[in-house]
């Protein structure tokens, strides 16, 4: 999600009212920490534990980096042929990232800690129908369900799926919704219904057997696709809300947490700048937003965030997901029942 679309649905002010005291709650925690001598623990290892002698290593690492100058970083990227692209602070990511990798692969030879969670993460950036001012009630029905499969071992986009939609409730769109997003009403006439749809997306996700053999998670741009649309969604094709969506990976708090950002900075198109890449594509299309979030959280990747889970659904409502919880996977992708 863009800017733009956060614009047209942020009437749910209760999502980022829940962020904003999760935020100062995170930073209230860190008052104490000193970032110079200290390991990085947004990204914590997978048992939590830091006793390890390699984490003190690390810390001493980090606090060399922390005085680094922006040309020094550069300089210093480049000697190791790492990407010298993005802000100060994004290289000093990168860079402590870099080293912290090293570290952790020797040890993980002689059964030290090591820090690998999924092995797919599946990006989701759903389009739905609007007006150019919603009316108060207004029901968002889905018209783009696109999703991009990212490979966390090989860093690769490696695969895709795309269906349009056809809304029931406002069938007609209005031209607002289709030069926004470039969906035509001869493209939701010809689409099937969301239930099918669905279907559609549980076989490609059973397919390629994530939940089953491969460890994996859901990412989005925000907490709207699935806590507003998909909910929304289900609920008007009189469905159960799936539950291999029921967490899922809010990439703007992973982007925030990770390179220490307000949320004010986390928008698609900032997040991009702030990395040193360009939006590919045609902004507001699904698939290539999600396509731009997924080089996005690619390049998080390999600055050496992990990407956990940190929100999920409970009886109809947003909840956020605590670090300190275990880390687990989505699971494995069913058709939902109809909810009559």
């Amino acid at each position: 999600m863009d800017e733009h679309k956060e614009n047209i649905y942020s009437h749910d002010v209760r999502l980022e009212m829940s962020d904003t005291r999760l935020a100062i709650e995170k930073s209230c925690s860190r008052l104490n920490a000193d970032e110079d001598s200290s390991p990085d623990t947004s990204s914590p290892p997978a048992n939590g534990d830091y006793s390890h002698p390699v984490y003190k290593e690390i810390a001493l690492a980090n606090g060399h980096i922390n005085r680094m100058s922006k040309d020094e970083l550069r300089k210093k990227l480049a000697d190791l042929k790492l990407d010298t692209r993005g802000v100060k602070d994004v290289m000093k990511k990168r860079l402590k990232s870099h080293y912290k990798k090293q570290k952790l692969m020797q040890t993980a030879a002689e059964g030290g800690p090591t820090d690998t969670y999924y092995d797919y993460i599946c990006v989701v950036d759903f389009e739905a129908t609007c007006e150019e001012d919603n009316p108060a009630g207004f029901l968002h029905e889905i018209i783009e369900f696109p999703m991009v499969l990212i490979n966390t071992r090989t860093l690769e986009i490696v695969d895709s799926f795309q269906e349009y939609v056809k809304p029931e409730l406002n069938p007609q769109l209005s031209d607002f919704c289709v030069k926004l997003t470039g969906i035509t009403q001869k493209m939701v006439d010809e689409a099937e219904p969301f239930p099918s749809v669905l279907e559609k997306a549980v076989a490609w996700l059973q397919e390629r057997e994530l939940g089953t053999k491969y460890k994996y998670a859901i990412l989005t741009d925000g907490a709207w696709d699935m806590s507003k649309f998909l909910n929304i969604q289900c609920r008007l094709s009189r469905i159960r809300y799936p539950q291999f969506a029921k967490k899922w990976i809010n990439i703007r708090k992973s982007y925030g947490n990770f390179y220490k950002v307000p949320r004010t900075q986390t928008k698609l198109s900032t997040m991009l700048d702030k990395l040193g890449l360009k939006y590919e594509g045609r902004p507001h299309s699904g698939l290539d937003d999600s396509r731009n979030i997924a080089r996005i959280a690619l390049r998080m990747l390999q600055d050496g965030c992990q990407l956990r889970v940190n929100e999920r659904m409970h009886a109809g409502q947003l909840l956020s997901v605590p670090s300190s919880a275990p880390e687990e996977g989505a699971p494995p992708p069913h058709n939902p029942r109809s909810r009559d």
